[in-house]
């Protein structure tokens, strides 16, 4: 039995994780804020701290030690630099979850992106106020904070390793993202999507990620290496719509609009949140090499998905958030006609 601490682990990859931890037998505690209600089981530790209150992580921490952390909640330099302080001496094993944002905000990458990539330089900053902006300047702190992580590595033998990780497709995703596609078919309305051709998809699956954290608890891996942790196959929108509505038992009813029009009513990115700009498509062979990950194709996982959306979501009440704004859509496509 190891001692493990996940920073976060309430709502999606945190709390798959914390179970797959329990089901391998291991000591499992999570920090946070204790703001969001949890339905993790009473085996689960709770230490309850803000990120942003170095003194109240310290009290939560006392002098306890862990043979893995699991932070799900560095987004920034700062963030990275008070987990190094906080954890160096008491962390046997530091696995930080960056992002596939990271290459994103690279110069000029052919697709998909390995590891070997992210060096390099980096775009300029777009216009404070443009649509590109809040999803440059994510990439941009997780490189920053990755930078911390490895320096630490390199400069004290901080015990990090980083996974880099795409769209996380799972049950538990409290933005709703495929949730909100699955509702759409289900509804038989028309799915507004842009007119131009997309960006290809290559997602991860929740309980993947969740399975490759517990082997990592005893998986002797060099400190300081990075993994993209990725499905290894990208299909296009089109072919995941088709996919997805193959399993909900319905057909996709594609309505193509020009992007500028969808933005100027505000429709986008809610209408079809995989027709962005910025969806990361990782290379995921070193982890597969190295780690031994393995990966679940999303003909496997959606089916499970669509069924927890049908029991789970709908008995429960729960609305995907890019869902709310539905009926907007459909006054949109009455309109054109």
């Amino acid at each position: 039995m190891r001692r493990i601490l996940i920073l976060g682990g309430t709502r999606n990859l945190g709390h798959v994780t914390a179970l797959s931890l329990l089901d391998a037998g291991h000591d499992v505690t999570v920090l946070n804020r204790g703001r969001t209600p949890d339905d993790l089981p009473r085996d689960v530790a709770r230490l309850r701290a803000d990120r942003n209150d170095n003194a109240s992580m310290r009290l939560a921490l006392g002098d306890s030690s862990f043979d893995l952390v699991l932070d799900n909640t560095t987004y920034t330099e700062r963030d990275a630099q008070q987990a190094v302080d906080l954890f160096s001496g008491r962390a046997g094993r530091y696995v930080f979850i960056s992002s596939g944002q990271v290459y994103l905000v690279r110069e000029n990458l052919p697709r998909p992106f390995s590891e070997r990539d992210y060096a390099g330089p980096v775009m300029a900053e777009p216009p404070r106020q443009s649509a590109d902006h809040d999803a440059w300047l994510y990439g941009i702190d997780k490189r920053l904070a990755e930078q911390i992580f490895q320096d630490a590595s390199e400069k004290s033998g901080f015990p990090v390793m980083t996974l880099r990780l795409p769209m996380v497709a799972s049950e538990r995703d409290h933005y709703g993202r495929i949730q909100g596609y699955i509702a759409r078919l289900m509804d038989g309305g028309p799915l507004l999507i842009p007119s131009e051709a997309g960006l290809p998809l290559r997602h991860v699956y929740v309980t993947d990620v969740a399975r490759l954290v517990t082997r990592l608890v005893d998986l002797p891996v060099d400190t300081g290496k990075a993994f993209n942790v990725s499905y290894g196959e990208s299909m296009s929108l089109d072919g995941f719509l088709d996919l997805l509505a193959s399993i909900v038992g319905s057909e996709s009813q594609i309505m193509r609009v020009e992007r500028s029009n969808l933005e100027s009513r505000e429709l986008l990115p809610d209408c079809s949140p995989f027709s962005g700009r910025w969806m990361s498509e990782l290379d995921n062979a070193l982890s597969v090499n190295e780690l031994n990950a393995r990966y679940t194709s999303p003909a496997e996982y959606l089916p499970s998905i669509v069924e927890d959306y049908r029991r789970r979501w709908i008995e429960s009440g729960l609305v995907p958030d890019s869902y709310r704004q539905r009926q907007a859509e459909i006054d949109f496509e009455a309109a054109r006609f």
